[in-house]
């Protein structure tokens, strides 16, 4: 007889975070740049309206105060006023990290980047610039996931200034321990894909390393769908294009574009993971891909560079994780259910810290207990071949 969830109580196995993030210290790259780049790198300003990270040169800013938003209520939330002497720590500190886990009674946690999470570019395009940035970075978040004892997972960054830049810098990451990569274009830089790239997808696969999209990062530009109102947060155009990133919108023109390629039929192994976009728009998208694949695929050529449905390889090739996403969990038996996974998105503005145990039983009571570990522990388990972490509470080190 099938076991039904009925609470976290029955909860018997440490649950893994599958989408968390850091915010870089303030000092990060200006400690550690060489002379020549000392003000060109990222840095925190401090203003009347709290601190906001400066980077590309001094051409952006970006203020901190959602990209840290964990334990605030919610009638406190603002896009700038806050500085990182009110952040909870635990976005740069692994000590701090690591208590806000147990908390939130999370074992384990992926995490990606701060003010990075536009990608490698966010640091301006010249190489020397951005690959000292990217590899910074990548040293810094690996020693903080050292430092927690492996209950840290970081996702190294890709650079964008080429596919030799690239592999060099996936081939590091792997030899270095990290679990993934996350890009923000092709290998070669930009949004399509040329024939070199193949030696960037052959290095993943061979090494058994998911690469990652997050939303807010692969994307096409799109003058329509882009904020350009700075701090004016009144207008309904910023939620509406919160609200998009969150239900997918971002992620689909990558997604059907990866789909259509042909890169899984030269590269069946390779391991794609779709981060933050929610899993509730994906069975209606692989119906319609599907559709058009059967009707377009002799004048398109399409047929001579896939040989699957686009529904078949999203099944075998594509990973995906969630926040909240009851649509998604109802509809989950039209996905793969050993490719989903739960997140929390701390401690940036849409997580529930330190509630991620109320939203559990909120979304997952009622289903199959066994579908819940799933979701919770196992599939980013075997993702990631976290073979430290155990399968139950009893055999951890340290208690929940």
């Amino acid at each position: 007889m099938t076991r039904i969830f009925s609470g976290v109580q029955e909860i018997d196995y440490p649950i893994i975070d599958s989408d968390a993030h850091v915010n870089e210290p303030p000092d990060l790259w200006v400690a550690n740049a060489p002379a020549r780049l000392k003000d060109r790198v990222p840095k925190v300003i401090r203003g009347d309206n709290g601190d906001s990270w400066s980077y590309n040169e001094g051409a952006s800013t970006e203020p901190v105060s959602l990209y840290a938003a964990a334990g605030r209520n919610w009638l406190e939330y603002d896009q700038e006023g806050k500085t990182y002497d009110e952040l909870r720590r635990g976005s740069w500190e692994p000590k701090a990290r690591v208590q806000d886990m147990d908390i939130d009674g999370i074992y384990a946690a992926v995490v990606y980047p701060g003010v990075t999470l536009r990608g490698a570019k966010t640091y301006g395009d010249e190489p020397e610039l951005q690959k000292f940035c990217v590899r910074t970075y990548n040293e810094w978040v690996l020693d903080f996931g050292r430092q927690t004892g492996g209950r840290v997972i970081p996702q190294a960054v890709i650079p964008t200034t080429g596919v030799d830049d690239a592999l060099a810098e996936l081939t590091w990451a792997v030899d270095s321990g990290h679990r993934g990569v996350v890009i923000s274009r092709m290998p070669n830089g930009d949004f399509d894909p040329q024939p070199d790239d193949d030696r960037f997808w052959a290095m993943a696969q061979e090494a058994d390393v998911p690469v990652g999209i997050h939303i807010g990062s692969f994307v096409r530009p799109n003058p329509n769908r882009e904020w350009t109102g700075g701090t004016d947060v009144t207008k309904p155009a910023f939620l509406a294009l919160a609200a998009e990133k969150v239900a997918g919108t971002e992620t689909i023109p990558v997604c059907t574009e990866f789909l259509f390629s042909g890169l899984f039929e030269k590269f069946p192994r390779l391991k794609v993971l779709l981060v933050e976009a929610g899993i509730g728009w994906i069975p209606g998208v692989l119906e319609q891909c599907d559709d058009i694949f059967l009707r377009y695929r002799w004048f398109t050529g399409a047929v001579d560079r896939m040989q699957r449905m686009p529904s078949e390889t999203f099944h075998r090739n594509f990973y995906s994780t969630f926040l909240k996403d009851k649509v998604g969990l109802d509809l989950r038996h039209h996905l793969n259910i050993d490719n989903i996974m739960w997140s929390t998105d701390y401690p940036h503005s849409v997580t529930d810290w330190p509630n991620s145990r109320i939203n559990i039983e909120r979304f997952f009571r009622g289903l199959p207990s066994d579908e819940v570990k799933k979701m919770l522990h196992t599939n980013a388990k075997n993702l990631y071949r976290l073979d430290h972490i155990p399968d139950t509470v009893a055999e951890l080190d340290v208690a929940v």
